[in-house]
């Protein structure tokens, strides 16, 4: 599992060095690597549920990620999250990859799996400014 999330990462980087990745290419990868269809509810659950390190998601991004939100423990602003509402996000494979490598890690203290990538991205892509 882990060397097809790594071939997956490796196909996303490459593809986003040729040129910009939609938000949508990116979620029909993460889908086809989970080999299961993305389920938004899924993802609002994941993303707004405490995960083994007292965080959330939501605890930097804000329940309804659509806003600035502020790292929980350095008080940094960070911009919106969902794609609608911030056109830079999820527009590089490599930056995405980043991200959820080390927010995973912070929330979960794990990778996400392709599988809630893809419901977490497919939940942001519901979301309206």
């Amino acid at each position: 599992m882990h060397r097809r999330l790594s071939i997956l990462t490796a196909a996303l980087a490459l593809a986003g060095a040729a040129h910009a990745a939609t938000p949508s290419e990116q979620l029909a990868g993460y889908t086809a690597a989970a080999k299961t269809a993305a389920d938004p509810a899924r993802g609002q659950k994941l993303f707004t549920t405490t995960g083994t390190k007292e965080w959330s998601c939501s605890s930097c991004h804000g329940s309804t990620p659509t806003g600035t939100g502020k790292h929980a423990s350095t008080g940094k602003a960070i911009q919106p999250l969902a794609p609608a509402a911030n056109a830079e996000r999820f527009a590089d494979p490599a930056k995405t990859e980043k991200w959820f490598r080390r927010n995973c890690n912070d929330v979960l203290g794990r990778e996400c799996s392709a599988g809630e990538k893809a419901d977490v991205l497919a939940w942001l892509m519901t979301l309206k400014p």
